[in-house]
């Protein structure tokens, strides 16, 4: 069976093999801030498991990092896929509870059209151009979603579940994160790990490649707002190469940023100041899996249930071990859950204990196939 868990030590060298896979800022190929994430991220499970109050805001702990304030000054986590008869880490993903604030805001592009009018030649022109915006609200983000080649299109569907882990927790401990939810998407890169954006803006104020300047956002912001201009810059002066990427993802990110929108992520003109990936944001209460997760305890195995659904379901103890599958459980009248034997030997859990559950949403094929079955019509 497939089980989500923290992150631990032992995952760093596996972590940083996947983080040269693909180019993630929230999982740059460094050695020391893998190490230091996973350090986080277990204190951040730690603190949850035990009911402590989240590190978000104002309440802040210093952890002796070296990373940049939006990661230093708030709870991280790290969740891992794993595999019970083949124990290891198969993929990532990650849920940061705040990304920046008004101490430290998040840096981004934002778009806008300018229209202008000369009345001697009677013509007019529009015009996109990219200004730099601070946002200072300092949303919850998600990112540095990883999985192996080898299970990508894998039946069980392993890169939903490790996306989705991240709003079933955040429904499950609604308080410890913000009213809104941030994911910024990888824009198109090429086959040498550089962006044509940042070749033909970026790089003409900041005197680092393209990965220097991501990793580096790591340790600091400031150098964004310092090199990069503050007005207006027009996009019309890039060529189209450079602005075909602009707000577009790569290929393999597409069906991630489906997903999204579908649960209730939307673009807002708002950009990654670097390789013009775009920015999505959503209302937290919102976002479905977040809305209909629910906490309860485990049932007897012999109880009656009203229903079963397929489910995310996990359990988090007082000293930060968090464990997560996805089970077709049964749902008493109560609203407590009959597991299988299997869920409940790699949950190691009994009836009695907490756990909390979502619901996972239906796929649109198999909603339509549904609505054929019962003569149900739109």
């Amino acid at each position: 069976m497939f089980v989500i868990r923290r992150a631990k030590i032992d995952d760093q060298g596996t972590l940083l093999k996947l983080a040269k896979m693909v180019h993630f800022i929230n999982l740059p190929a460094d050695t020391d801030i893998i190490a230091q994430k996973i350090q986080a991220s277990r204190k951040s499970f730690a603190r949850a498991g035990r009911g402590e109050p989240p590190q978000i805001g104002d309440h802040f702990e210093d952890q002796g990092s070296g990373l940049s304030e939006s990661i230093l000054h708030t709870d991280l986590y790290m969740f891992v896929l794993d595999d019970e008869s083949n124990p290891g880490c198969l993929g990532t993903s990650q849920l940061v509870a705040q990304m920046g604030g008004p101490h430290d805001p998040n840096l981004c592009f934002k778009l806008e059209r300018r229209e202008k009018y000369s009345e001697s030649l009677k013509v007019g022109t529009s015009n996109m151009v990219a200004v730099m915006h601070e946002d200072g609200s300092g949303p919850t983000e998600i990112g540095g979603l990883i999985i192996q080649p080898s299970l990508r299109g894998h039946p069980a569907k392993l890169g939903r579940l490790l996306s989705l882990v991240r709003f079933h927790f955040l429904g499950r401990f609604r308080n410890r994160f913000r009213d809104s939810v941030l994911a910024e998407m990888m824009a198109p890169i090429t086959a040498d790990g550089e962006n044509t954006l940042w070749d033909y803006l970026g790089r003409r104020f900041i005197p680092l490649s393209y990965t220097e300047a991501d990793r580096f956002c790591q340790y600091s912001r400031e150098f964004i707002r310092a090199l990069m201009p503050s007005g207006d810059i027009h996009l019309s002066l890039l060529p189209p190469e450079a602005r075909e990427v602009i707000g577009r993802v790569g290929a393999e990110t597409v069906p991630a940023r489906m997903m999204l929108e579908k649960l209730g992520f939307k673009y807002e003109n708002l950009v990654d100041p670097f390789d013009g990936g775009p920015y999505l944001k959503a209302v937290t209460d919102n976002i479905s899996v977040v809305r209909d997760t629910r906490n309860t305890v485990v049932a007897d195995p012999e109880s009656p249930a009203e229903r079963a659904e397929r489910c995310i379901v996990s359990v988090l103890r007082p000293d930060g071990e968090f464990l997560a599958v996805e089970e077709q459980a049964a749902i008493t009248a109560a609203g407590e859950l009959v597991l299988s034997r299997g869920a409940m030997d790699a949950l190691r859990v009994r009836p009695g204990d907490a756990i909390g559950y979502t619901p996972l949403p239906v796929s649109a094929s198999k909603s339509k196939k549904a609505s054929a079955s019962t003569g149900a019509t739109s």
